[in-house]
C-alpha cells in the first residue's frame, strides 16, 4: 500500500471510510426500522383502542349489546390485516367479546393478563410464525370485572421493513458508488501540489537552483512549499557563496605560490632577486608563512562551519582574565602602542580555544589600523559587553556591514579572514559583533547572549 502512489493511496482510505459506514448501516437498518415500527404499531394500537372505547366510556357501565358492538370486528376489519381488532376478557382471562385468535395466543394473553400488575401492558408474541401485537388494558369496567386486549398481527410492519430496507439499501448502494467519483477527484486534487513539490525537490536535488517554488496554498502543504522556496534559496546563496569563496582563495594562494615558485626558480639560475641569497630566501619564507596562515585561516573556517551543526563542549570562562592574556601575548608586535584596558569581571559558557582565536584577530586588526592606543573595555552588567577600539583612521563608507563578510578587506587587510572567523564564533555563541566609527577611532562590540 505504501508503494501505491498517493492519490490512490487516498482514494482508497475515502472509499474505504464510506463503503464502512455504508455497510455499518446496512447491518443497523433492520434493528433500527424494525424498534421505529414496533413503537409506532404500538400507538397505533393505542390509538384505535382510545377510538373505539373512549375514556368517557369507562366511567359508566354499558349494557352487553354496548360492548359487544365495541369489541367485535366486521367482516372488512378482519380481512384488512393492518386493523386494530379488540377484544374484552374477563378477570380470570376468558373472552367473551371480539375476534377469535389461535388457541396458543389466547393462552398467552391469559398468563400476561393475569400476571400484569400495570394499568396498561405491552406484548409482543410468536404465534406459528408470525408476531401478534397487543396492548392489555386492566380492567377499563370495575364493576363487570372486564379488560380490554387490542391487538395487531405483524404483516405490515415486515413488509413495510422489508420495502424500507430496500430502498434505503438502494440509494446507499448508489450514494457508495457515486462517492467515489468526487473521492478520486478529491485523491487527484491533495496529491497535486505534493506531485509538483516532488518536481521541485528532484530539481534542487540535481543543484538546478534557478526555479522558485511556487504553490498557491496557505495550508500545512503551502507552508512546506514556503519551506522548501527557503532551502532553494540558501543553497542558492550557499552556491554562490562557494564559487566567491572558490574565487577568492584561488586569487589568495595563486600569489604567494607565484612569488615562492618565481623565487626558487631564480635561485636554481644563479639570480638573486633581492641582491643576495639571504635576501631572497627570506622573501620565500616571509611568502610561505604568508601562505600557511592563509590556508590556517580557511581550514580553521572549515572547521567552525562543522561546528555549526553540532554542539561543542563549552565551560565556564572568565572573560576579563582571557581577554588580558591575549591582550599580553600579543602586544609585543607593536610595543609603540598605549593599551589601556578596563574590565569587569565577567563569566560566560563557551569554548576557550574559540574565543582565544577570534580575541587575536580583533587586536591583530586593531595592531593593524590603531595609530597611538588601542582601548579594551568589558562591562559585566546587565549582559558581558567588550568593546575594543582604536585610534586609526575610520572605516570605508558601506563597510561597516560588510566587514565581516569571508574576503572583504578593508585598506590594510591581509587576507579579509580574520574578522569573518570572528563573526562564526560569535554566531556560534549567540553573540552579536558589530563595527562602528566614533569620534576619533573606530570600536568593535561583542555583546554575550544573556545566560
Amino acid at each position: 500500500m505504501k508503494s501505491r502512489p498517493l492519490s490512490f493511496q487516498i482514494w482508497v482510505v475515502i472509499a474505504g471510510i464510506t463503503t464502512g459506514i455504508g455497510l455499518l448501516l446496512m447491518l443497523l437498518l433492520p434493528a433500527i426500522l424494525g424498534q421505529f415500527f414496533t413503537r409506532e404499531i404500538f400507538a397505533t394500537i393505542e390509538n384505535a383502542q382510545a377510538i373505539r372505547f373512549p375514556a368517557r366510556v369507562f366511567e359508566m357501565v354499558p349494557d352487553q349489546e354496548e360492548l359487544r358492538r365495541r369489541g367485535a370486528a366486521d367482516e372488512s376489519e378482519i380481512q384488512n390485516s393492518r386493523t386494530v381488532a379488540h377484544l374484552l376478557v374477563t378477570g380470570n382471562g376468558t373472552a367473551i367479546v371480539g375476534q377469535k385468535l389461535p388457541q396458543e395466543a389466547t393462552a398467552k394473553i391469559r398468563r400476561n393478563l393475569l400476571a400484569q400488575t400495570a394499568a396498561v401492558g405491552y406484548y409482543s408474541d410468536t404465534i406459528n410464525g408470525q408476531t401478534l401485537y397487543y396492548v392489555i388494558r386492566k380492567q377499563p369496567f370495575p364493576k363487570l370485572n372486564l379488560s380490554i386486549v387490542s391487538f395487531m398481527w405483524d404483516t405490515y410492519r415486515d413488509e413495510l421493513v422489508r420495502t424500507l430496507y430496500k430502498r434505503i439499501a438502494l440509494i446507499l448502494g448508489a450514494v457508495l458508488v457515486l462517492s467515489w467519483l468526487p473521492a478520486i477527484w478529491l485523491a487527484r486534487y491533495l496529491s497535486r501540489p505534493l506531485v509538483r513539490l516532488e518536481g521541485h525537490v528532484q530539481a534542487i536535488a540535481n543543484r538546478e537552483l534557478d526555479r522558485p517554488v511556487v504553490v498557491d496554498r496557505q495550508d500545512e502543504i503551502g507552508r512546506l512549499a514556503a519551506s522548501i522556496e527557503r532551502m532553494r534559496q540558501q543553497l542558492r546563496k550557499q552556491d554562490e557563496a562557494q564559487q566567491s569563496l572558490l574565487q577568492h582563495i584561488s586569487h589568495e594562494l595563486k600569489t604567494p605560490v607565484m612569488v615562492i615558485r618565481s623565487y626558487a626558480q631564480s635561485i636554481q639560475d644563479g639570480v638573486f632577486p633581492k641582491g643576495d641569497l639571504a635576501s631572497s630566501v627570506e622573501v620565500i619564507e616571509n611568502e610561505s608563512e604568508r601562505l600557511e596562515k592563509r590556508i590556517r585561516d580557511l581550514l580553521y573556517l572549515t572547521k567552525l562551519d562543522y561546528l555549526s551543526a553540532r554542539q561543542s563542549v563549552r565551560e565556564p570562562v572568565r572573560l576579563a582574565e582571557l581577554t588580558e592574556s591575549v591582550a599580553e601575548r600579543l602586544r609585543w608586535r607593536r610595543p609603540d602602542l598605549i593599551w589601556e584596558l578596563d574590565l569587569e569581571p565577567a563569566v560566560i559558557v563557551a569554548d576557550p580555544e574559540q574565543w582565544t582565536v577570534a580575541l587575536e584577530n580583533l587586536f591583530d586588526n586593531q595592531m593593524r589600523y590603531a595609530a597611538t592606543r588601542i582601548s579594551v573595555r568589558l562591562r559585566a552588567e546587565p549582559v558581558p559587553v567588550l568593546v575594543i577600539g582604536n585610534d586609526g583612521p575610520p572605516l570605508e563608507p558601506g563597510l561597516e556591514a560588510a566587514l565581516f563578510q569571508a574576503f572583504r578587506k578593508g585598506g590594510k587587510g591581509e587576507f579579509g579572514l580574520g574578522l569573518a572567523i570572528v563573526k562564526r564564533i560569535a554566531d556560534l555563541h549567540g553573540a552579536d559583533v558589530r563595527a562602528r566609527n566614533r569620534e576619533g577611532g573606530v570600536d568593535f562590540t561583542i555583546a554575550f547572549a544573556k545566560e
